[in-house]
């Protein structure tokens, strides 16, 4: 990764706009061909960093540290943040709170190398967002908040262009039509979890609701070591069919959705996804592309 200072006067090429209560102490350029982005909860481990989802993707943008004034607070940046994703379009792919992030020194200093942001593992929060503009062009926004020991309150910001043949799992280059997918792991047998957010849940709703709307309900599934692909194939529907019926409960009616069992039928597959998922993608009508 290329990080630099940049000069003042740099032009001005954000997506969003800085939390106006707060002051920008550090901004560096960030372009790497394999930039690292957490889309899981940091983990170290002989010292090495891990995440259960994590991708290397070629990028081009920069980082920012700002300092959030002691009258405002970091939640009030976070909420300023979210705000802006909403009104581009944008979406969630991952976020944490607390202690479910991780170590706060993991995260100030081996993942954005920046050790203003190391405070208490308990008052951290850290999201990252896709964003498709106008034009085609794809970016990810990070933000990460933290709270230090001396009770100063700081706010790290990546707005990351996204470079050609960039792969991240629920964020694939479609027609403004298409929304998602939203990827859901699942585990079980008679009953089914699926681990998925409220954020997940709301944005799947929020898109079947426009008129003439359609749900693809897409069953991925492993191939177990002792495991005939019929019996891998019929994990999946059993899967599907479950989350057909949770859909259905929150107002996603059985004849907006088409389920297609893919099992584990997936040449080439992402290893940053998990072998057992769902992937639910939402067609909206010629015309609704909001």
């Amino acid at each position: 990764m290329t990080t630099s200072v940049l000069a003042q006067g740099v032009a001005d090429r954000s997506l969003v706009q800085p939390f106006p209560q707060s002051d920008l102490e550090v901004e560096t350029s960030i372009v790497s061909p394999a930039h690292r982005v957490l889309l899981s909860p940091v983990r170290e481990v002989n010292n090495q960093i891990r995440s259960e989802s994590m991708v290397r993707v070629p990028v081009d943008g920069r980082g920012q540290l700002y300092q959030i004034r002691p009258d405002s607070s970091r939640g009030e940046a976070r909420d300023h943040y979210l705000r802006q994703i909403q009104a581009l379009g944008g979406r969630v792919l991952f976020e944490c709170t607390a202690r479910s992030c991780g170590r706060s020194n993991a995260w100030a200093n081996r993942i954005f190398g920046q050790a203003t942001l190391y405070g208490r593992d308990n008052t951290q929060d850290y999201l990252v967002a896709a964003i498709e503009v106008a034009d085609g062009e794809r970016h990810l926004l990070l933000v990460y908040t933290v709270t230090r020991g001396n009770r100063r309150e700081y706010v790290w910001v990546e707005q990351l262009k996204l470079g050609e043949g960039a792969v991240v799992p629920g964020f694939a280059t479609t027609s403004a039509r298409v929304k998602g997918p939203v990827s859901v792991s699942w585990k079980g047998g008679v009953t089914y979890r699926f681990d998925w957010t409220a954020n997940d849940r709301r944005e799947i709703r929020n898109w079947a609701s426009q008129p003439g709307a359609r749900v693809i309900l897409l069953g991925y599934s492993g191939l177990n070591d002792t495991e005939t692909m019929e019996a891998s194939m019929a994990r999946a529907s059993e899967a599907l069919e479950a989350m057909s019926a949770i859909l259905q409960k929150s107002g996603v009616g059985a004849q907006q959705q088409s389920r297609l069992v893919i099992g584990p039928a997936l040449v080439g597959r992402t290893p940053e996804l998990p072998a057992d998922r769902i992937e639910v993608v939402v067609i909206t009508a010629p015309g609704e592309m909001q």
